[in-house]
């Protein structure tokens, strides 16, 4: 029987363990060890039962809920250096005993809420050296009671759930190291009495806000452990802002300040308290005045410079604090934008600008001018609601096409660039504060306005666009029933029109270019005929010469074969050859003789100048061998 039990014991045995694997059973725990093994994917036949599961350095790419399905007695699992991008939902739901949870090294991106539920006993999460860039509010909640250390170092987060971490009680070490985190919430870590150590080093950080956490370790009887903060490669803007950080002492840390200028470069530690200092805000430029129409958008400028960047603030003419509502918008720019002027919307605005440093103010002054009303303008249950007049035309259209016996709105005289928009009266009961025409084109689609006061019913529009389709719709504004009521608009109708294509071009102006172009081709023409004259002169210069000059051969001697050398007969003297004249050709206005090259072409230029303005030069040339019809010069 012993036989047959040990094999099967054997075979028992290899089926628990993976075979690229290696399995250890000690101390009655079982452990799976997969590490460098080549893995494509967690393999399915891990033992259930498996206490440490260890698949680091494979080619892991993405978990999901069967992977680790049943495995409730696994405590520690390493995927650290694998090449995982996904972590499906729930994929560690099964680990209720799961300790330790390392996936350091991988691709993650982003981790969903769903993504890490399941371990409600962790303890121990590493995430490092990921690329996550986005972390779900809600995934650390199935552990926020039992986590002790998180590592988030070495990724691209710019925010963290800081309101999970907070909610940590038992978290001793974070790090958020090598991030782009640049603002941390305050009081972010008020609640973490545990935490012993906190890395923020290499983020984007330039100021800190006071949090009771950073000072512990000054009052021995208060703090259960002292804080080991590292906060070094942040770009520290060294104001009195961190002026409470530095009163802390930690001459051991080697922090520095990358501004205000005359700070930069020095260590955070060793500036004195008293050049951690701050600008009061000062109020730059401003709106003073401003005059607008009823019913119109009025936009309120306050621009203010400080140490650090001040906090803006809008006070209405009621002493209130003017916020975002559907009417005002304040930016954090200073600009505070009212869309639908009204009556109660005029008096004084203040500007505040505050700082650390101080605060600063400024009065601007809104205006807003009433338009005539027609009638004595009752607020009637029947009046229509209020609209925004900022809405487009069709939109409008939409929104009112059920009235009843609307006067109809023409566009007539139109023409390339202008129409005269005409409508009738109205209903007379309804009271009209104004008219507002709204139109666009087939070539633009952004949306004109055009403001008429309610005693006209004709309009003309100029500079349209030729050949082009317009869009056009008339509303009726109504006077609102109180200070805080919107201005009431009515669509009165829409018209639909096309303007006449452009004129074609003057004729004068095509005559100008005709003339022009036949002047040009005269010229043309002439300076054609000078060029080939010249060439011709050139030509009839250069390839009339007379002669060359005889050889002269002088002690000619004859060579003997061993003779007597002969004598030499004496030759006469010969005359020299006569010099050769120089002929001249053209009369240049000098009867006694003939002048040089440069001269007589010139002399032919000026006559051919002559002839061509009708005037002829008669005289010929009477230098030697002279001849109107000559002209070339012989040189030997």
């Amino acid at each position: 029987m012993a036989p047959p039990l040990l094999l099967l014991l054997l075979a028992s045995g290899a089926a628990a363990c993976p075979l690229p694997c290696v399995c250890q059973n000690l101390s009655e725990s079982l452990s799976t060890l997969c590490a460098h093994r080549g893995l494509l994917f967690v393999p399915p036949n891990v033992d259930r039962r498996t206490v440490e599961l260890r698949l680091a350095d494979n080619f892991i790419q993405a978990l999901g809920p069967p992977d680790f399905r049943n495995m409730t007695g696994l405590v520690d699992l390493t995927l650290s250096r694998n090449a995982i991008t996904r972590i499906g939902a729930r994929a560690f739901g099964d680990l209720e005993s799961l300790r330790s949870l390392h996936l350091d090294g991988n691709r993650l991106v982003e981790l969903g809420t769903g993504s890490l539920r399941g371990p409600v006993n962790l303890q121990h999460l590493i995430l490092s050296g990921n690329q996550l860039g986005r972390i779900s509010p809600g995934a650390f909640d199935d552990f926020l009671d039992s986590l002790e250390d998180l590592d988030l170092s070495y990724n691209n987060l710019r925010q963290v759930p800081w309101a999970g971490i907070g909610a940590m009680p038992a978290l001793h070490t974070l790090n958020l190291d090598h991030n782009l985190i640049d603002a941390l919430p305050p009081g972010a870590f008020a609640q973490l009495s545990q935490l012993s150590r906190l890395d923020l080093t290499s983020n984007r950080l330039a100021t800190l806000a006071p949090d009771p956490l950073f000072s512990r370790g000054r009052d021995a009887e208060a703090s259960p452990a002292p804080l080991v903060l590292s906060f070094s490669g942040n770009p520290l803007h060294c104001n009195c802002e961190l002026l409470w950080l530095r009163r802390l002492a930690r001459p051991d840390d080697l922090e520095t300040c990358a501004s205000p200028p005359g700070l930069a470069g020095r260590y955070f530690w060793a500036v004195p308290e008293g050049e951690f200092s701050c600008e009061p805000p000062l109020i730059a430029r401003h709106t003073q005045r401003l005059w607008v129409l009823e019913g119109q958008r009025a936009t309120l400028r306050c621009r203010a410079l400080g140490d650090p960047a001040p906090t803006m603030h809008w006070v209405g003419p009621d002493d209130r604090l003017v916020g975002n509502s559907s009417r005002a918008r304040a930016f954090p720019n200073g600009t505070l934008e009212i869309g639908v002027t009204g009556s109660g919307d005029a008096g004084g605005y203040t500007c505040i600008a505050t700082n650390p440093a101080g605060e600063a103010t400024a009065r601007v002054e809104l205006r807003v001018l009433a338009l005539p009303h027609s009638g004595n303008g009752s607020a009637d249950g029947g009046r229509p609601g209020p609209s925004d007049i900022a809405a487009s035309a069709r939109t409008a259209a939409e929104g009112e096409g059920t009235l009843e016996a609307e006067p109809a709105v023409q566009v007539t005289e139109v023409t390339a660039t202008s129409g005269l928009v005409s409508w009738g009266p109205g209903r007379p009961a309804d009271p009209v504060w104004m008219f507002q025409i709204q139109y666009n084109s087939s070539e633009d689609e952004t949306l004109i306005y055009r403001i008429v006061p309610a005693s006209s019913h004709h309009f003309l529009l100029k500079h349209l666009v030729p050949g082009a389709d317009y869009d056009l719709c008339l509303l009726a504004l109504s006077p609102a029933a109180g200070p805080s009521d919107l201005t009431a608009t009515r669509l009165l109708g829409c018209a639909h029109f096309s303007t006449l294509p452009a004129a074609p071009l003057c004729h004068a102006l095509q005559a100008h270019v005709l003339g022009g172009t036949l002047t040009v081709a005269v010229g043309g023409v002439l300076v054609a005929a000078l060029l080939v004259f010249t060439v011709a002169l050139l030509v009839r210069g250069r390839g009339a010469g007379n002669g060359r000059l005889p050889l002269k051969l002088s002690h000619v001697q004859s060579q003997t074969n061993g003779g007597p050398s002969p004598t030499p007969k004496a030759h006469p003297p010969r005359s020299p050859p006569p010099r050769p004249q120089r002929s001249c050709s053209l009369d240049l206005g000098d009867a006694g003789g003939c002048y040089g090259y440069a001269r007589r072409l010139g002399g032919a230029w000026a006559r051919r100048s002559h002839s061509v303005h009708g005037g002829l030069l008669g005289a010929g040339c009477r230098g030697v061998g002279g001849s109107t019809e000559q002209l070339e010069e012989s040189v030997v």
